[in-house]
Formats: C-alpha cells, structure tokens, sequence
C-alpha cells in the first residue's frame, strides 16, 4: 500500500473502515516484520484493547511452526492487519476475537499465501457486536501454482446483539495448485431465543443467561495460546459489559 495516499472504498482491504478515524492516524506506523526460521517455533498473543492500526508481516521458513492471538476490544476503530507467506512444510494458527458495543469500527484483516508445497494453516474469528458497532473480517488465502498439497481451513462467525450493530466477513480463496484441500465457512446471526428460554427458565438472570451463551460463542479461538486464560477472562469481561 502506498503509505502516502489515504485509502478510499474503492481499496477492497478498506471498503468497511472508518476512514475520518484513519485519516487522524495517517501515517500509518512501520509494519511488524517477523520471520520464523526454518525449523523454528514461534508464538504471541495481542490485545488490541486502545485502538488504532497494527500491521503485521509474517515469513514462515521450511518446518517452521507459528501461531498467533488476537483479543480486538479496544478503541473507537481498532485494526489489525496480517499477511503471512508460509514456506515448504510449515505451520500457522490465527485465533481471533472481536468484541465491540457503542459505535466502535473493529476489523481484522488477513492474507496467507502458501507459497510452497506442504504447508498447512487454520484461520478461526469470531466477532461480537452491540449498539452501532461494525466488525469487520476480510481473510484471503492465496495458493501460489507449485504450493501442491496445500492444507487451510477459515472458520467466521459473527453475533449480532442489536438489529444496529453491523458484520461484513469476506473469507476468500485463490488457488492456482490443483493438489489441494481447502475449506471456508461463514455465519453470520443472532442469540438463539430458544437457548436464551433455557437458561432463563433455570434460574438465570437475562444479562447471565446472554453472557453465557456468548462465552461459548468465543470459547475455543484461544486454545493453543499460553496465555489462553488471560485472554479468555478478557473477553468475558467485555462480554459482560455488553450484555
């Protein structure tokens, strides 16, 4: 991206974002460069919980094996940004969350591209959203053509809470391999009304009753993670702000 323009809608990686917000935080930072070396092992957890733009850059070597974390609560718009290349027999992980209320602009944006044969990774975001609020998950994975016996999966689900709040999810695919397995799904709804009856006709206050049902919306993105409980009590803590 040329770091000397502000985006306009008709960038598709900017299409949903609040560009006045961005236009406040121009220019952008220099993005994170990370390589993971052959053979190498590599993890982290991040907690957007103050808003603005991180922008990641990944390089996975021959066997290495990464895998990243991200709680996105924070701030009036707050962006996450990662493009991934994965190498020859490598390994990579994303688990995210995004909760947002009020009139908060949450997005993840990611690109994978396995270049070389024999790599595999599973992207899994879920997004929670009250008020006004607009999440926002563009996800492309692209296999280049000699990237044969590729192994990737994206899992997206979003929460509306209020018929105002806003999701936009985009997994997409590009494939030039044609030793491949594949797979993106994508869901977008409501708290089940029937499950919420449940709860609620056990004894559970409404507003527990909700929190409950969307801990279990999110549980499982931060399994893997060092700090899975942390993140986890974090999110809950927004969840109930929420409800």
């Amino acid at each position: 991206m040329n770091t000397s323009v502000l985006p306009t809608r008709r960038d598709e990686a900017w299409r949903y974002a609040d560009l006045d917000a961005v236009a406040k935080l121009w220019p952008l930072p220099e993005a994170e460069h990370i390589v993971v070396p052959a053979g190498g092992q590599w993890t982290r957890s991040i907690v957007q919980d103050a808003g603005g733009v991180h922008q990641i850059k990944m390089s996975l070597g021959k066997g290495a094996v990464a895998s990243l974390y991200v709680l996105n609560i924070g701030g009036d718009y707050g962006r996450i940004e990662l493009d991934v290349t994965l190498h020859e027999g490598s390994d990579f992980t994303f688990g995210a969350a995004q909760i947002g209320g009020g009139a908060q602009t949450l997005e993840i944006i990611t690109t994978v591209t396995h270049a070389e044969p024999d790599a595999t990774s599973r992207q899994t975001v879920r997004s929670v959203l009250a008020g006004h609020a607009t999440g926002t998950y563009l996800g492309k994975v692209a296999v280049a053509r000699d990237a044969q016996r590729t192994d990737s999966e994206q899992s997206v689900k979003a929460m509306l809470l209020d018929r105002t709040a806003t999701a936009n999810a985009k997994p997409e695919l590009e494939i030039f391999a044609d030793d491949v397995k594949c797979a993106h799904g994508c869901a977008i709804g409501e708290l089940d009304p029937v499950a919420l009856f449940y709860l609620e006709s056990r004894g559970l206050p409404p507003a527990d009753a909700r929190t409950l049902l969307l801990q279990a919306f999110v549980s499982g993105v931060f399994d893997g993670a060092e700090d899975a409980e942390a993140l986890q009590a974090l999110a809950l803590a927004k969840l109930g702000a929420l409800a």
